[in-house]
């Protein structure tokens, strides 16, 4: 899948939705509607627009339903230009919760992240009491649950990351919900015999936001790049939707845990100088190299599907070119740099 020739968000929203094999396959294979709950983020819209066209690739039929607040009512609009269904309210009001259509598919794509420390009890209660909310108003559903690489720690590089089997070790209080967030999913598959699947996601990237997004922008702006978090790895957008979608028959009682990342383990140095050679840029550096990051190995999703579509350097070279033009961004840094887990 090349990224060369995209120089406008319609182009870009349609590349992040281009289903891969693996979602056309999974969209055949799993019959029933689909509901995105918490669908108004950064990954949300795109994924709800792959999984209609992964439907109609598939030669099926579905409703694909969105469900968020929809604070920017843009986002709200633009689902529904594409065929999505949309449901506005807040997941946290039972009420509403209970309104929403009886689907045999969910996607659950809620949770609290930035500002996380700003307000603690808010991110326990979305990161914990909402997920056991919605196990339990969707117990007789397929559930796919976003999770983080964040709940493992930091590793040594030179492991290649963590595993699924890998206990936690959860730094700070969005880690440790976020763990806490997994344990009501995993509980209520238990109880209720709910098939589920957690991904731990580390971490998705397009031209608007993401890790490598956060290096180029400060590359560009002269800014000196603090090397504390040496190392990450990242997986294209439009691949991470691709395996969500892709991880539905995949969902299982007891939960399964599947790790969503890229191949690579990239060295942010490295990263940086070849954003200085795209951009024109030099690059400044401060601070100590360390041999341990928040790194997931991709291992058997890769065994599953086989490696992503989109590979580091191409998606490098897009990002560069988007910046340079003076692309759109969201304004929504990563903070992948964070190593005593305060976001």
């Amino acid at each position: 899948m090349s990224l060369a020739g995209i120089e406008n968000e319609d182009q870009l929203e349609l590349a992040l939705s281009e289903p891969g094999p693996e979602a056309i396959a999974a969209m055949r294979d799993v019959p029933g509607d689909i509901a995105l709950l918490g669908c108004g983020g950064k990954m949300g819209p795109t994924l709800a627009r792959m999984a209609l066209r992964a439907t109609e690739a598939a030669g099926v039929s579905r409703r694909v339903i969105a469900v968020s607040r929809f604070s920017d009512a843009a986002v709200r609009d633009r689902l529904e230009s594409w065929g999505v269904e949309t449901c506005s309210g807040d997941l946290l009001d039972e009420e509403f919760l209970r309104s929403l259509p009886d689907v045999p598919n969910v996607i659950y794509m809620a949770g609290r992240k930035f500002g996380a420390a700003g307000n603690l009890p808010l991110t326990w209660a979305m990161n914990v009491h909402l997920p056991a909310l919605v196990a339990q108003r969707y117990s007789d559903s397929r559930l796919i649950a976003f999770s983080t690489g964040n709940v493992y720690g930091t590793v040594d590089r030179r492991t290649g990351g963590s595993v699924e089997s890998d206990e936690p070790n959860p730094v700070g209080e969005y880690a440790m919900s976020c763990l806490g967030r997994e344990r009501m999913f995993q509980h209520f598959s238990d109880v209720q015999s709910t098939p589920t699947v957690l991904l731990r996601l580390n971490y998705a990237c397009e031209f608007r936001y993401g890790v490598l997004v956060d290096l180029a922008e400060q590359v560009a702006s002269g800014q000196t790049i603090d090397l504390a978090m040496s190392y990450v790895n990242v997986i294209w957008q439009g691949d991470a939707n691709s395996r969500t979608l892709a991880a539905l028959p995949l969902a299982e009682s007891p939960a399964k845990l599947l790790n969503l990342a890229g191949p690579e383990i990239l060295r942010v140095r490295d990263v940086c100088e070849r954003l200085g050679e795209l951009l024109g840029h030099p690059v400044r550096f401060t601070g100590d190299e360390n041999d341990d990051a928040l790194l997931n190995s991709a291992v058997e999703a890769d065994a599953q599907w086989g490696p992503p579509r989109v590979g580091v350097d191409d998606l490098l070279q897009g990002i560069a070119a988007w910046l340079q033009r003076g692309g759109e961004r969201l304004g929504k840094p990563t903070h992948f740099e964070v190593r005593d887990g305060t976001f």
